[in-house]
């Protein structure tokens, strides 16, 4: 008497299909899965467990639990058998006597004598495989034992659902990962090739300025002057846009031991402080050891905005420290424009534009509070602005201590 080999469901090609799909078919082992065919076969109380994928030709194990192999052929397969019948389990407690499988190579062997499963359907209703229990010898399952066995194949149907939205998750991650160097790698050449051209530019209009001087009516040099005040615009959004796609490498430098007061002193005279602009520094001039580039530009941006947008006669920028053994805080206190309440949850937003323009009437472009962002929550920080709009605005922000990067 010849083995029995299965049939085919007759949603075969759509049950292939939704295998195929999972991408799971070949994978190595995985914790999760091993643990719950171990626990199977404690609750069964069987020398062995699988979870079984019921492919073309063959069945494959995504577990294995003591049984020999990781694959066998899908004729000989008791799942090929099981996954016909997808609403109920299949117990089999003497394959010796089971006119379906006393002729089995399995079988014959004394390799699976007691065999009990239940299907794993997906979603869509289609019969993938099974979790089943096996052993060399005879036996019966109680009633707890098939609840628990059904429990554990419905954890397994939720691993695989789980499992897939993850590698869908990282096929997103890595094209946005692809789009953004691309994008980044544009906005580098794009950037670059643009600021000699903004240079001639600037150039030009003081040479014919200045050729010109005495035929140039004011309403002439007005033009000029807005010719070259919109390409000093032009080229601070370049150099914006450069330190937001740039801000990734900043954060690999490596950290450095320096005095937050002369970091800061050092800034103020890049920024070219004037008399109407007092900045208080902290009291306790402390050492840091940090990325000291990166704070550089965090700072660099901050007291930037606090001068820019600032409507008073006098400037004034309060900047403290303090720190646990954890992080370093740092508090920037102004008292300039303020920043309206409908535009606070988004200020750290890309493009965000808080005030329409700034103390020399220019108009922001949205990319420096976001660079800021990106650094400091690089660095392993927060940041969060408390503001009320002609009086004050307070930024805070923390960066990880190095030793806990």
């Amino acid at each position: 008497m010849k083995m029995i080999a299965p049939a085919l469901p007759l949603n075969e090609e759509f049950r292939i299909e939704a295998l195929k799909s999972l991408d799971i078919l070949d994978t190595e082992s995985e914790n999760e899965f091993d643990e719950i065919t171990a626990l199977a076969a404690y609750l069964c109380n069987t020398e062995s467990a699988l979870i079984s994928l019921v492919d073309n030709d063959r069945e494959w194990f995504k577990s294995s639990y003591g049984f020999f192999t990781n694959e066998i052929p899908r004729k000989q397969s008791f799942c090929a058998h099981a996954i016909l019948e997808p609403d109920t389990p299949l117990i089999v407690k003497d394959a010796r006597l089971d006119q379906r499988f006393c002729n089995n190579p399995l079988t014959k062997e004394g390799k699976v004598i007691f065999y009990a499963s239940f299907p794993l359907i997906d979603k869509s209703g289609f019969a993938l495989g099974t979790l089943c229990v096996l052993d060399r010898k005879p036996r019966e399952l109680s009633n707890k034992q098939l609840e628990a066995l059904k429990s554990l194949a419905n954890q397994v149907i939720i691993l695989f659902e789980l499992n897939k939205k993850n590698k869908d998750l990282k096929k997103v991650e890595d094209k946005l990962r692809k789009r953004n160097e691309s994008l980044k790698e544009f906005a580098r050449v794009i950037s670059h090739d643009l600021k000699m051209p903004l240079a001639n530019v600037i150039t030009t209009s003081d040479l014919l300025k200045l050729k010109l001087a005495n035929d140039l009516d004011p309403e002439t040099s007005k033009y000029f002057e807005y010719i070259k005040q919109s390409s000093f615009s032009m080229s601070d959004y370049i150099n914006d846009v450069l330190d937001h796609y740039e801000s990734d490498s900043l954060v690999q430098n490596k950290p450095e031991s320096f005095r937050l007061n002369y970091l800061l002193k050092e800034i103020a005279e890049l920024l070219s402080i004037k008399p109407d602009c007092t900045i208080s520094f902290p009291d306790s001039n402390p050492t840091l050891n940090c990325n000291k580039l990166a704070l550089k530009q965090i700072f660099i941006n901050l007291i930037g905005n606090s001068i820019k947008y600032n409507d008073k006669e006098q400037i004034i920028i309060d900047i403290e420290h303090s720190e646990d053994a954890m992080f370093y805080y740092f508090k920037i206190s102004d008292n300039g424009m303020g920043i309206p309440d409908d535009k606070i949850d988004s200020i750290f937003d890309l493009f965000t534009i808080a005030n329409g323009t700034d103390r020399s009437g220019n108009k922001g472009n949205g990319i420096g509070l976001s660079t800021v962002k990106k650094l400091v929550e690089n660095l392993g920080g927060r940041i969060k602005v408390k503001s009320r709009v002609g009086i004050q605005t307070i930024f805070d922000f923390s960066i990880k201590k190095q030793n806990n990067y």
